[in-house]
């Protein structure tokens, strides 16, 4: 679910509570019950989203770096286009189209701090959706007890 959040317009899903994030931890917790002969606890299903949030996270962030150089060209020159077909456009609006066509590529130390802070806000973003996610894909697939089994805790 990191690659959906990563790609350009696909990414818009997360606009909906997180659609992406909280899918990962859902698909997280049903993997996770598929592995296991007896019912998962809700724990079990919540850590599973959650790790799946963060590394999710590290995925989003590793993917978009690689796209955000292919794509931030392009919206450069969308945006002088903007500017050149635009006769009666806001003073304010032409200026950040003007800002941004004008900005030239990003440096590499400004990339690294941007993806810092986006692996951080992912983290926490992830860490949250993704183990709600988790909870509720353990509770939609949990396995069903066969009738007449008996679930006895582990001892200890």
């Amino acid at each position: 679910m990191g690659v959906l959040s990563a790609l350009p317009l696909v990414n818009v899903g997360n606009a909906c509570c997180c659609l992406w994030v909280v899918s990962g931890g859902v698909v997280a917790a049903y993997v996770f019950q598929q592995n296991q002969p007896t019912p998962i606890e809700p724990g079990d299903a919540a850590l599973a989203g959650l790790l799946a949030g963060l590394f999710g996270a590290v995925v989003t962030v590793v993917v978009s770096l690689p796209l955000d150089l292919l794509v931030g060209p392009m919206y450069r020159e969308l945006a002088q286009r903007a500017i050149d077909m635009a006769g009666s456009m806001p003073p304010d609006l032409r200026d950040v189209l003007d800002r941004v066509s004008r900005r030239g590529a990003p440096t590499i130390a400004f990339l690294i701090v941007a993806k810092a802070v986006s692996l951080m806000v992912w983290c926490f973003l992830g860490a949250i959706f993704s183990t709600i996610g988790g909870l509720l894909g353990g509770l939609m697939f949990k396995k069903k007890l066969p009738p007449g089994a008996i679930d006895v805790p582990p001892a200890g």
